[in-house]
């Protein structure tokens, strides 16, 4: 598997993703996944299933590739007169899903409402560059950037919703019309959710005339699922065990790639007790990132050094992070006030013992089995370590969302570019910034980051940003995630997989 995993990794990191062509009995996909969609609307989308499903159901100006390049999606061609402005001109004769038409004034509404503090998009700062955005006519879009911003084109997949329609009352979180490839059936929620071929897609019908993606929590169960044949496609996240089983099984088709994701330790850095970076320091300290990856993970991941991923055209691995040092946290916890002043192996400091939660969902056991482990480390360095395992929903929106979490473990995904990692999440302030993280010098070098079109540039002020947030750690970057993916051989189209997990390239949309 190993080989496998260096082969196809040199491959991406040349702009090509393996596809195969299969050969299949019917037109039915079944996909299975491990958390169900918070969201149909694909403005608010904050979890894997919800942004993948809306990709189906919606369509953006532009496509991200495998290779991540952004192609012609609504918007058939583009220019940039000047730095600070794009004019984006959609195709003729649009129409949404109930056969609506599809104009400029809808891709207005949708920006619009994006970057209004009042909607609460979880990805607004990703658009906050946009000053305005103008129909200039029916089928011509004009966005105005206050400074050059170089990721842009990287984020405007976003879907595009109908205006009349949600002005008017529609709930398109769960009753959504799009212009995606696909359209809503059913959402039986918790169990699965039905799509069927939008005949009204500019591209055409797709060749799968329906999707459903079913929605099976435990990781192994969604393996032996697939391999008892009622699931035609599972992916990332994947048992390890489980993926070192069906890559040697020859009856099914396999994608086993670098991720654009990482799983990572999120410290609150309101808490009173992770206030201090040297606190958070010497908590990561006792994180043993190798046993994690290869024993836990079993290798399908890779150890982390800094936030930016090793794939990434701004890595440096002159950053690091610190290191697994169980004697070197307590020292610090000692040099912090903390010490076993009662001898009885409990670290303490004016009549309190050092304690702290460890959190994560329960739909991932890897996760789980992290989070257990590092309270075994925890307690062993002094350190009285509970762990909080809830289902994703409790865990996600009611827990660290609301900044209740003290230290948590889940993940990123997405990853198309460095900003897409750090400035929401870690600019004071952010919209997903869960920890409190502040910074100015950090909120300084990341506005530098996307405003800068020089790459060499932009690669310097994220490697600047990295290196502080490798000291004061308000993120510890536990791996950088692989991408796996397996599929029925007998798919009637040609699968092309995509390391974001995206499902346009199992239902007959290649690039």
């Amino acid at each position: 598997m190993k080989k496998l995993l260096l082969a196809t990794t040199a491959l991406v990191a040349l702009g090509f993703m393996p596809a195969q062509t299969v050969f299949a009995q019917d037109n039915t996909l079944v996909v299975g996944t491990d958390v169900d969609a918070g969201t149909l609307d694909p403005r608010l989308t904050r979890d894997t299933t919800a942004s993948r499903t809306a990709d189906l159901i919606y369509s953006g100006l532009v496509h991200i590739t495998p290779s991540l390049e952004a192609v012609p999606d609504l918007a058939e061609s583009w220019e940039n007169p000047d730095p600070q402005t794009f004019i984006f001109k959609l195709r003729p004769d649009l129409t949404f899903s109930d056969g609506s038409p599809l104009t400029a004034d809808d891709v207005v509404f949708t920006y619009t409402t994006l970057t209004n503090p009042d909607f609460n998009a979880p990805a607004r700062a990703l658009y906050s560059p946009i000053t305005a955005v103008e129909a200039v006519d029916p089928l011509t879009v004009k966005f105005t950037l206050n400074a050059p911003y170089a990721p842009l084109l990287s984020y405007l997949d976003v879907g595009i919703v109908p205006k009349a329609l949600v002005e008017g009352g529609a709930d398109i979180a769960l009753n959504p019309v799009g212009a995606g490839p696909m359209k809503l059936v059913s959402w039986n929620r918790g169990s699965e959710i039905v799509l069927e071929a939008n005949d009204a897609y500019w591209r055409g019908a797709p060749t799968m005339d329906n999707v459903t993606i079913r929605i099976i929590g435990d990781n192994s169960a969604r393996s032996q699922a697939f391999e008892a044949g009622d699931l035609d496609v599972i992916q990332s996240p994947l048992a390890p065990q489980d993926i070192e089983r069906l890559a040697a099984d020859d009856r099914f088709g396999n994608v086993i790639v670098a991720g654009l994701g990482v799983n990572y330790i999120n410290f609150n850095t309101k808490d009173p007790l992770l206030a201090d970076p040297k606190m958070r320091q010497a908590f990561s300290m006792l994180i043993d990132q190798e046993t994690i990856v290869n024993d836990i993970y079993q290798g399908v991941d890779q150890v982390a050094h800094s936030i930016i991923l090793p794939s990434s055209w701004a890595y440096s691995d002159a950053i690091a992070q610190p290191t697994f040092d169980i004697e070197g946290a307590v020292a610090l916890f000692n040099e912090l006030g903390w010490t076993d002043s009662n001898g009885d192996g409990v670290l303490d400091k004016d009549g309190a013992d050092l304690a702290v939660t460890l959190a994560t969902h329960s739909e991932d056991g890897n996760r789980v089995q992290s989070i257990e482990f590092l309270q075994a480390i925890f307690e062993a360095a002094g350190v009285k370590a509970t762990a909080q395992i809830s289902d994703w929903p409790s865990f996600s929106t009611n827990y660290v969302q609301q900044s209740k979490h003290q230290i948590a473990l889940l993940g990123w995904l997405n990853i198309v570019d460095p900003d897409r990692l750090m400035f929401a999440q870690l600019t004071t302030g952010g919209s997903t910034n869960w920890g409190g993280y502040s910074n100015l010098e950090v909120d300084e070098l990341l506005q530098t980051g996307r405003s800068t079109l020089d790459q060499a540039g932009r690669a310097t002020a994220y490697q600047a940003a990295a290196t502080i947030l490798a000291e004061e750690l308000p993120y510890y970057i536990v791996s950088a995630q692989g991408y796996q993916m397996f599929y029925a051989k007998d798919l009637p189209v040609e699968v092309q997989a995509t390391p974001r997990g995206n499902l346009r390239g199992l239902i007959g949309f290649t690039d």
